[in-house]
């Protein structure tokens, strides 16, 4: 009787923290991507370019670096402080008043989706060519016939 009070007692905790979880799972991947922005480095790319552009050239990879390292690490911190707290309200994005809600880019960067098979289905569509449904009797749709 025991072990069913404390499983019950768990399974109600998690059902609380996973009932309406739209805002947690935002709050989780926007976590997860300020956390990685240490490997990412979008923060010292525009900062380097920013810098170089308004400031001058020659500051650029000086105190434009300096710049972009500490926002790197300040994006870094936001973004463990979502992860931990994922599942506790509010759910918007933290700090919005010092960096953007979401990682940033260089402005001479526009980020794409990679060409993978993923993403671009229709390249090869799995089909050899022939009938797509020779099983059914009075199929004649080809796949490649034009």
């Amino acid at each position: 009787m025991r072990s069913a009070t404390v499983f019950l007692s768990v399974l109600s905790i998690a059902a609380i923290f996973t009932a309406g979880c739209a805002g947690p799972e935002e709050k989780f991947g926007l976590g997860m991507d300020n956390t990685f922005e240490v490997v990412r480095m979008g923060e010292m790319r525009r900062t380097i370019e920013q810098t170089a552009i308004f400031d001058s050239p020659s500051e650029g990879y000086t105190v434009g670096f300096i710049r972009g390292l500490n926002r790197s690490l300040a994006r870094t911190g936001m973004g463990i402080y979502e992860l931990v707290t994922a599942p506790i309200p509010p759910y918007g994005p933290v700090f919005t008043n010092y960096f953007a809600p979401w990682p940033v880019y260089p402005d001479s960067y526009k980020p794409r989706l990679i060409s993978d098979s993923t993403f671009d289905t229709d390249t090869f569509m799995g089909f050899p060519s022939g009938d797509a449904a020779p099983w059914f009797p009075g199929s004649r749709f080809n796949v490649f016939n034009n």
